[in-house]
C-alpha cells in the first residue's frame, strides 16, 4: 500500500521533501521503530481520541503514551480512545492502525507533543505497516503548522 492517497497528495501540495524507509511488517509504531532501527522518540505515532464533540488526533513519540488526564485538562474534553471501527472509518485509505499524523487531511483537529520538535528528523507511518516516511523536523513542523503544540505525554 505504501503512502495513503490523501497523505501523498498533501505532501505533494506542501512541496515536502521526504524519503521512504521500508521495514518488515509491524503491528505498532514502537515495533516499526525497532524493525527500522530508528529511536522510538523519533517516530511520530498518531492516536485517535474522541468524545461527544468529535475526534482529536494526538501525535506523540512512539516511545511514549498519551496522558489522558493532561489532555482533559488542556482541552477541557473528556477524551477516550476511538474504537478500531471508528479509526477504520476515519482513515479508510490506511491499513488499520497505520494512522498518519495529519488530522487536517482527515478533517479533524490535531495536537502534537512538543517533545517531537526536539528531534532533528522525524519518521511516521502514512498508511501501511511496512514503510515510514522520513522528514526533517522543520518539514514536520511546517506540515503540522495548524496543529496545537503542547505537552501531554507519559514516558513508558
Amino acid at each position: 500500500m505504501s503512502i495513503a492517497n490523501r497523505v501523498s497528495e498533501y505532501l505533494a501540495e506542501q512541496g515536502a521533501d521526504f524519503d521512504i524507509l521500508s521495514h518488515p511488517h509491524s503491528s505498532t509504531s514502537l515495533e516499526s521503530a525497532q524493525l527500522a532501527h530508528v529511536a522510538g522518540q523519533r517516530i511520530a505515532k498518531s492516536v485517535v481520541l474522541g468524545d461527544e464533540r468529535g475526534y482529536l488526533l494526538a501525535v506523540l513519540p512512539a516511545s511514549c503514551r498519551v496522558d489522558l488526564g493532561e489532555l482533559h485538562r488542556l482541552t477541557n474534553r473528556n477524551l477516550g480512545l476511538a474504537t478500531e471501527q471508528e479509526v477504520g472509518a476515519l482513515f479508510e485509505d490506511c491499513e488499520p492502525g497505520a494512522v498518519p499524523p495529519f488530522g487536517n487531511v482527515y478533517d479533524m483537529d490535531t495536537i502534537v507533543d512538543e517533545s517531537l520538535v526536539e528531534q532533528s528528523d522525524i519518521y511516521f507511518e502514512a498508511g501501511d505497516h511496512e514503510c515510514l516516511v522520513h522528514v526533517s523536523a522543520e518539514t514536520f513542523e511546517n506540515l503540522l503548522a495548524d496543529a496545537h503544540h503542547t505537552e501531554f505525554i507519559c514516558h513508558m
